[in-house]
């Protein structure tokens, strides 16, 4: 595993160590797993593009929706 040296305010970085601490892991661990899923977004934006493209078309409602319908909550 390879260090890096990053420059924040300090009144930040403690309390994002106290936040971590509350959440029993460490700021080093929060940051660890802020990056892989900072660095994996392209690779899930093109995973959920390829499987909208499958399902193109495969999927029914059974009725058309009406305005209504489409806004229920």
């Amino acid at each position: 595993m390879k260090n890096i040296t990053l420059s924040a305010d300090e009144h930040l970085i403690e309390a994002a160590r106290e936040r971590a601490r509350a959440e029993h892991t460490t700021l080093n661990e929060q940051f660890r797993r802020w990056l892989a899923g900072y660095a994996q977004a392209q690779k899930r934006l093109q995973h959920y593009d390829e499987l909208m493209a499958q399902l193109d078309g495969k999927l029914q409602v059974g009725r058309k929706l009406s305005r209504d319908d489409m806004n229920a909550r």
